[in-house]
């Protein structure tokens, strides 16, 4: 491997993070624009008129769920791209194939033109943006991590973990400015505009990912390499999967709850907050998410990442209640702090885990094991949760089951963390 110097190292290292921020910014803001068109409108373009909100909600929650579970698969096909040809090949192709599936999600005709074909037709894309993510996460938390001086490696993974609030921000950002067209319009055709805008975005990310050069530990790695990294990672690795799995209920099934979830929640008729100030809460919260999401990251740097997170998700376990009881207020003030405090609680136990998973795994195989712990999490906790919460809410007529799963997987996230092997880049 060609020796850098330590100038080199540090200018290679920004060139990966900022990369890594561009590149996830994307891909999540494809990501929540499905999610929150799947909490306002999916359930009414894409299926049929049933009479019930709730149901149509919880039937365009099972396509958002699709992603989800194609998102391990991805893992396994773009970590062993990412293990074996390098990073920066498997992220191009993953930012290239979730521009595409998003894109034409915009195009597709709804129930009312083309019938079932309508809701198949959105799960197939849906799919191939779960293939596109499940790949698409690691290997850009890899690239910065990697790249990283060995005292900023929380800091540096900070941004490719700041590229979902940012994307957040975006998502929700248009969305609510399109909801000041009114229901009807957003409906029928204003939900389309933020599916086409991705075309511009993937442009930019695709002339920044070119440029950034290979991870160091991989190309170090790579001569080590026999086999399939699928194999070495479920033989070796299984126990450090299974660990992060359950590390991650928090940072990726507790985010939707308190996102997707909540913004279908509150805007049912039984609480009957608008979507505008909903989305306008979101899209406050995100942009505080992304500004101390550094901050949470030198924090983990200076004071130990692991600390920072625990903190992070007791933090979540006090304000589940709150999160959701003040929204029957329907005081804007009262809902956007309750909504920003918990993003700031959020952002603890988000930032930092993505130095924490990257060195629960040395480097042998270390794309395929980052990827297959962080995807089957977003299968198990963040495909299931918004539609366990609704189908929950829809039987018992109560938020408080949502409430107690949400503090129930800051439990198990907490107990598993604490546990977590952390790892030095040595082959």
């Amino acid at each position: 491997m060609t020796v850098q110097t330590g100038t080199q190292s540090l200018r290679r290292a920004r060139r990966a993070g900022l990369a890594a921020f561009v590149g996830t910014t994307i891909e999540w803001y494809d990501f929540y624009i499905y999610a929150t068109a799947a909490s306002l409108v999916f359930g009414t373009v894409f299926f049929p008129a049933t009479g019930d909100r709730l149901t149509g909600v919880a039937a365009a929650f099972a396509t958002y769920a699709v992603g989800f579970f194609a998102r391990p698969l991805g893992g396994i096909v773009f970590g062993h791209v990412g293990d074996r040809v390098g990073r920066k090949t498997a992220l191009v192709v993953t930012l290239t194939m979730m521009g595409a599936a998003t894109f034409l999600v915009g195009c597709l005709p709804g129930y009312a033109q083309i019938g079932t074909w309508a809701p198949i037709l959105l799960v197939v894309l849906r799919f191939v943006q779960g293939l596109a993510v499940g790949g698409e996460w690691g290997g850009a938390v890899l690239m910065a991590v990697e790249h990283a001086p060995p005292d900023k490696k929380t800091f540096y993974g900070a941004f490719a973990q700041a590229g979902n609030p940012a994307g957040a921000l975006l998502a929700t950002g248009l969305f609510s400015l399109l909801s000041t067209g009114g229901t009807e319009w957003l409906t029928t055709w204003g939900w389309r505009i933020p599916f086409f805008a991705s075309v511009l975005l993937i442009g930019v990310g695709l002339i920044v990912r070119l440029k950034v050069e290979e991870s160091p530990v991989f190309e170090e790695a790579a001569a080590e390499e026999t086999g399939a990294p699928i194999l070495y990672a479920v033989r070796t690795n299984w126990k450090p999967i299974l660990l992060g799995i359950c590390v991650l209920p928090v940072a990726v099934g507790g985010y939707y709850l308190v996102t997707t979830f909540a913004t279908a929640y509150a805007t049912d008729p039984a609480v009957g907050v608008s979507e505008s100030l909903v989305l306008n809460a979101l899209t406050i919260a995100a942009f505080v998410e992304l500004v101390v999401s550094f901050g949470a990251a030198w924090l983990g740097d200076r004071f130990g990442r692991v600390r920072v997170v625990v903190i992070g998700l007791v933090g979540v376990a006090v304000l589940a209640a709150p999160q959701f009881l003040v929204l029957s207020t329907k005081n804007a003030a009262l809902i956007i702090a309750a909504f920003v405090a918990m993003r700031l609680a959020m952002t603890a136990t988000y930032s930092p885990i993505a130095a924490i998973l990257s060195q629960m795994f040395r480097p042998r195989a270390r794309y395929t094991s980052i990827s297959l712990s962080y995807q089957l999490a977003g299968a198990l906790f963040g495909g299931l949760s918004p539609l366990v919460s609704t189908l929950l809410f829809q039987a018992t007529g109560s938020i408080w089951p949502a409430i107690g799963l949400l503090i129930g997987m800051c439990v198990l996230s907490i107990a598993c963390v604490l546990a977590a092997p952390q790892h030095t880049d040595e082959v």
